[in-house]
């Protein structure tokens, strides 16, 4: 057949099919059910509750808290060092200060926060799109600001001046130019005064609930954000708001130091805010979608298999953090108890002190402790405790990681108190 044929065949075919779309117009039910407008749906107050999940289920991914977002934070810090040749090249590359643009870790990390953003704002654009359930809305705009607020919080603090958004895009040009670092904090601060505001005490939740914001949480939050500027009294005045709850909603500190870290533990008094994890028994995690989408996504987080010291041991603590604890050997009238809270070393008992941990269960690098060579690891998050070699060699787990804590409270007032001048020397 030749060409001239084909165009006219073609031609003939599109005329028959523009012909057939138009008459039929009325019939055709032209939405796509799997990929809903926004201006069909954030309707109704269960539809905007699933809008709010969405900001959590990003925040729980794996380019975030399951994640990358531990990551960041502990290889920008002195208190680790790498496990071993085994640590990837990109996570060398930010423990070392030596990040190429490309980085996979720092933009994982940069682009979900700014999923996240996106997510909270969809939310609050549309939260006045609801009429059933004044109270369920109010609070999951409370959430999402408590979520935002996070969010910009964390990209101040690691990146300085970025951009600020507090509306959805509506064009492929509606981006937005890099603001001051102060404007950025200045975001972060009022969104989460507005969500204290807006959202209730924890005895509010019932236990299916439990892992969403609270009124502690974002003060909590507010009194971090507000010490990194310098506001102290503004921090101040955040964190009493926390020290005087009362009742069913009032914290304390655990009487046992690893119940922040351990699973049968999770939202103890000490407890203001966890990020949920859950393990399906079966070993997945979500490699594949970073931002938390899909409906049969894994539920664990990789922390207990990276850090484990029967796992990967991809980092573990620097000699420097080791040898900051005091200890008789050393001349010190007592040996510091956190140390064996903190760490697990070679000598040390796990799976429920049935088993010792040898120099051959653990990869990788050994520390300097005190003069002497031996291996050493994390234990906060780790769930060796009650696990035997073979399960904990590799087990994405299901530990809550507990974001905000009631011991932090007292630690920023205690500096707040420093800084005003309040404590004499």
């Amino acid at each position: 057949m030749n060409q001239q044929k084909i165009y006219a065949l073609m031609f003939m075919f599109g005329i028959t099919a523009t012909g057939s779309i138009i008459s039929c117009k009325k019939n055709l039910n032209t939405s796509d059910s799997n990929n809903i407008e926004k201006s069909l749906y954030y309707n109704t107050s269960s539809e905007l509750l699933e809008g709010t999940n969405s900001i959590y289920s990003a925040w729980h991914s794996s380019n975030l808290v399951g994640r990358e977002w531990f990551f960041l934070h502990d290889l920008r810090s002195d208190d680790v060092v790498t496990g071993g040749s085994q640590l990837e090249a990109p996570r060398n590359q930010i423990l070392i200060g030596v990040v190429d643009p490309a980085n996979p870790v720092m933009n994982a990390v940069w682009n979900t926060l700014y999923t996240v953003i996106h997510r909270a704002n969809t939310v609050t654009e549309n939260a006045a799109n609801v009429k059933d359930n004044p109270a369920s809305v109010t609070r999951c705009v409370g959430e999402a600001k408590f979520l935002r607020g996070w969010a910009y919080y964390e990209l101040a603090s690691q990146w300085g001046s970025v951009p600020i958004s507090t509306a959805t895009a509506k064009t492929p040009t509606d981006y937005q130019p890099k603001s001051p670092v102060a404007n950025v904090f200045a975001q972060a601060a009022k969104d989460l005064q507005e969500a204290a505001a807006a959202l209730p005490g924890k005895s509010a939740y019932g236990t299916a609930d439990q892992g969403r914001a609270t009124s502690a949480a974002a003060n909590t939050m507010l009194g971090r954000v507000l010490m990194q500027t310098g506001d102290y009294a503004g921090a101040k005045a955040a964190l009493l708001k926390v020290t005087a709850l009362s009742g069913a909603d009032a914290y304390a500190l655990t009487d046992r130091f690893l119940d922040n870290f351990e699973e049968e533990t999770e939202f103890n008094k000490e407890s203001i805010f966890e990020m949920v994890y859950a393990d399906k028994n079966d070993n997945a995690f979500n490699w594949g979608s970073g931002i938390g989408d899909g409906s049969t996504a894994a539920q664990a987080t990789v922390r207990n298999q990276e850090e484990n010291p029967i796992g990967w041991r991809n980092l573990i603590p620097s000699d420097k953090a080791l040898n900051e604890f005091e200890n008789v050997a050393t001349g010190a009238a007592k040996t510091d108890p956190r140390y064996a809270f903190s760490f697990y070393q070679t000598g040390d008992r796990f799976n429920n002190n049935a088993d010792v941990l040898t120099e051959a269960d653990q990869n990788g690098n050994s520390s300097t402790v005190r003069g002497t060579r031996i291996k050493v690891g994390f234990r906060k998050f780790m769930l060796i405790y009650k696990e035997n070699r073979a399960t904990a060699s590799f087990h994405p787990g299901s530990n809550n990681q507990r974001i905000l804590r009631y011991a932090e409270v007292l630690l920023n007032l205690a500096e707040c108190e420093n800084e005003l001048g309040n404590i004499s020397a």
